[in-house]
């Protein structure tokens, strides 16, 4: 992969990017550049839009206040979007904002709230969700924009659960374990098989949820050590885990990008 470019600012745009292609920017993004940013124009900012790769852009004037960038070159190609999938009993606020750029950063392909007996936040704030995720992707260099899934109840996502897909199921009331330990197996077996995450609310997983998900075989179930986290400290906890362990941090899976 080409090396990231640490310096250059970079942007999330929602039009095609093709050489010599013209990209609006709306109100928000104009702004940005203009009167956060003060760049002038001519000056580069990198772009991406989650389909065409990363292209270094030229900032062009396109009215008083209104801002373009014009594509100049692509300097990253597009990533496949890594199939791991973070489902998560929505959180309030500030703390879910934390829990999805975390996810992100982490490398989550598919961001889906699972509605629990015992989740506390049931309204959620879809467009706040994409906004935290593409900010995340624009801070580290992220190019593959994780699906944001509507919300469903933990029984209805269980009841129609891919027969391929690991889930690892966090578990407050598993036995204190090393998780390596219990991802091992499944990494030496080197199957290939998506994966999924679960990180329940606040309350924990009731009796009836817990049993649902012992009962299935796709599930890997997890401690995550001696203490209680927080949902959005777990999050971060099990999705270092399941990288390291099933993900693309290791090396062979390094060495193959």
């Amino acid at each position: 992969m080409p090396r990231y470019d640490f310096t250059t600012h970079r942007l999330f745009v929602e039009g095609s990017l093709v050489q010599g292609a013209r990209i609006e920017l709306d109100s928000g993004q104009a702004n940005y550049i203009r009167n956060v940013l003060r760049l002038p124009d001519g000056a580069e900012i990198l772009a991406f839009n989650g389909r065409d790769g990363e292209w270094r852009a030229a900032v062009v004037a396109a009215g008083r206040k209104s801002v373009a960038l014009v594509a100049k070159e692509m300097v990253r190609p597009q990533p496949p979007r890594f199939d791991l999938h973070y489902l998560f009993a929505p959180l309030k606020h500030a703390r879910q904002d934390y829990m999805i750029q975390k996810a992100v950063e982490m490398g989550a392909g598919l961001l889906r709230p699972a509605l629990t007996r015992r989740t506390q936040a049931e309204r959620i704030n879809f467009a706040r969700m994409r906004a935290n995720a593409i900010e995340a992707a624009e801070q580290c260099g992220i190019l593959a924009i994780p699906e944001i899934a509507p919300a469903a109840r933990l029984d209805v996502l269980l009841g129609d659960w891919e027969k391929d897909r690991i889930l690892v199921f966090c578990d407050e009331d598993a036995p204190v374990r090393n998780p390596i330990g219990a991802l091992r197996p499944l990494a030496e077996a080197r199957d290939g098989r998506p994966l999924a995450v679960l990180i329940g609310p606040e309350g924990g997983f009731d009796s009836q949820e817990r049993d649902m998900l012992l009962s299935m075989s796709q599930v890997v179930r997890l401690s995550l050590g001696p203490r209680i986290l927080r949902a959005d400290t777990a999050a971060v906890a099990a999705l270092t885990l399941v990288q390291a362990e099933l993900g693309d941090w290791r090396e062979d899976d390094l060495r193959d990008h």
